[in-house]
């Protein structure tokens, strides 16, 4: 079971870029995803089919990356390409485990929370529900942060706001990506989305504001991707969570682990 998912996966992992409008450079055992215009800046990974990676494919690509000036990043399950975790090391970048976790298809659906709703491309909170991520992701982890309501305010002023509400605007008008928020008096505190590619969906940037954790949203949140996921002919729901404590909140929601995301990156100066 766990093999027939991760090789979907592999084939998830090579179509999402080419989706969101990257092109794919190939490096013959690696393949590095360039972003042709505005958007998310994608990563290198292993080559469908293609041979093991040694550390002298992943400096050329290195390299490349330099030379575009994107980041400099690699992507993959480890499950598929063991060997690659000692080639990026030996090529000088530092590589972050993550649980790679898959939804149960005998899970019992959480209870929809009150708070939770599906955002659409023109909803007015747009706004807020892209920049949240970015606010929970600067104090990671499950603990009570410092960020609430009014940096989410101060936040929303950065000329930068606009462009990527613009962006996921029209990933939710076409399909590419479905968003669900909690909001409370107004405001929302919790955010994410699940980007379809076919019959596999992976749930990401799920956030909530520092100072509102400890509340269930995120859950909540999950719960209700998983639903629209599945409601728009998914059949495979997926997600790489943070940490082990991270884990532990999905596999509430009925995710259980299948293997190890690995992201590989220079290391912090």
């Amino acid at each position: 079971m766990n093999e027939t998912i991760l090789r979907a996966l592999e084939q998830y992992y090579d179509a999402v870029p080419r989706r969101g409008g990257a092109r794919g450079e190939d490096f013959g055992a690696l393949t590095l995803f360039v972003q042709e215009g505005n958007g998310w800046q994608y990563y290198a990974r292993p080559s469908l089919g293609g041979p093991d990676a040694t550390a002298a494919d992943v400096r050329k690509v290195l390299e490349r990356q330099r030379e575009l000036e994107v980041p400099e990043a690699f992507e993959w399950v480890a499950e598929n390409s063991p060997s690659l975790r000692a080639a990026v090391e030996a090529a000088g970048l530092h590589v972050h485990a993550h649980p790679l976790m898959v939804l149960d298809t005998g899970a019992e659906p959480l209870a929809p929370h009150p708070e939770v709703r599906a955002l659409g491309a023109g909803d007015p909170l747009l706004a807020q529900a892209v920049t949240v991520a970015g606010l929970a992701f600067r104090e990671p982890g499950t603990a009570l942060g410092q960020a609430g309501p009014a940096e989410l305010a101060q936040a929303l002023a950065d000329p930068s706001t606009e462009e990527r509400r613009a962006r996921v605007s029209g990933m939710l008008a076409d399909g590419r990506t479905g968003m669900a928020a909690a909001v409370r008096d107004g405001v929302v505190l919790c955010s994410g989305q699940y980007n379809p590619v076919r019959e596999v969906a992976e749930i990401v940037g799920v956030g909530t504001l520092p100072a509102a954790r400890r509340q269930g949203l995120a859950l909540g949140v999950t719960a209700a991707l998983v639903a629209q996921a599945l409601e728009g002919g998914v059949t495979t729901v997926f997600l790489s969570a943070g940490d082990e404590d991270v884990a532990r909140i999905y596999a509430r929601a009925g995710f259980r682990r299948v293997g190890t995301a690995l992201i590989a990156e220079p290391p912090a100066a």
